[in-house]
């Protein structure tokens, strides 16, 4: 099989680690169009979200339409355009977390952070995000910080569970 020459984009360098780690799993997949979303998961992994220039990088190497690469990270709930920081704060506002107090603990955020869901800080540390329904009503309010389920939060504990467990200063 012949070597396939790879297009990178001008904001994009082959001695990027994370372009080396995309690379490697398209030559694993062949180049094959169907191994997109494989494909889209590795960029995701290796940036923490995928940026337009490394969609277009894909598109290239793929030689698939943007359309289609752009459709595909829109469908998808677990891809994301935007950096959700590197540390994440994920705020549950089911039914039992909304009863139990989900709005004040967003309130308490925005107040110590300066954060709205979907906002990420200037120094991209903290991301804020909200979700429907982790799964945890027992534990209502909860919210979860980088991975790690916190049950029966209160508003006036937030801001040094968040500081203590990523270290974002304020």
């Amino acid at each position: 099989m012949k070597q396939k020459k790879s297009i990178l984009d001008e904001n994009l360098s082959r001695n990027d680690p994370r372009v080396k780690q995309i690379l490697v799993k398209m030559k694993k997949e062949n180049y094959r169009p169907d191994a997109l979303i494989e494909i889209l998961h590795t960029a995701q992994n290796s940036y923490g979200y995928l940026p337009m220039s490394v969609l277009a990088f894909i598109t290239k190497e793929l030689k698939v339409p943007p359309s289609r690469v752009f459709s595909t990270v829109t469908f998808y709930h677990f891809f994301s355009l935007k950096s959700k920081g590197e540390h994440t704060c994920l705020v549950c506002t089911g039914t039992a977390c909304y009863v139990k107090g989900a709005e004040r603990i967003l309130s308490e955020i925005e107040k110590d952070f300066h954060l709205k869901p979907g906002m990420v800080t200037n120094d991209n540390k903290l991301g804020l995000s909200t979700a429907r329904c982790i799964g945890a009503c027992g534990l209502a309010p909860a919210m979860v910080v980088d991975d790690e389920v916190h049950a029966k939060v209160k508003p006036e504990d937030v801001k040094n569970m968040v500081l203590s467990k990523t270290g974002v200063r304020v």
